[in-house]
């Protein structure tokens, strides 16, 4: 097992991706290559940021992953937005991902923190 597979933030953020990959399905195929790849790539490139931010040798590196995981998470809210005012999505399905995406987002933040504060310890 690799390190990375024991993040409880990797599985949520594997629990992302499917549930994006479960909301997008309804999407209409002239947008396989538009929204519907866009908002997939995003939600998958969470788990794989954090992956790879595993494997750097620095804390301040993984945390720096952290962060560019984070802008993922935020790149998938903002097209699920569009998606919503273009009616690809229900007003539940929004929220869905809105609600995950907020969690993922402070799992993603707590990690950032724990990983700098054992760098910077406060007195």
């Amino acid at each position: 097992m690799f390190n990375f597979e024991k993040l409880e933030v990797l599985q949520e953020a594997i629990d992302f991706a499917d549930l994006v990959y479960k909301e997008t399905r309804s999407f209409p195929l002239e947008e396989r290559f538009g929204l519907t790849n866009q908002l997939r790539r995003a939600a998958v490139s969470i788990s794989s940021i954090i992956a790879e931010g595993t494997s750097r040798s620095s804390k301040t590196d993984f945390a720096r992953f952290t962060e560019i995981a984070a802008g993922s998470v935020f790149e998938a809210v903002s097209q699920a937005f569009i998606a919503r005012r273009q009616s690809l999505f229900r007003e539940d399905q929004s929220q869905s991902i809105y609600r995950d995406a907020e969690q993922l987002s402070r799992m993603l933040s707590g990690l950032r923190k724990s990983l700098l504060s054992t760098l910077n310890p406060q007195p």
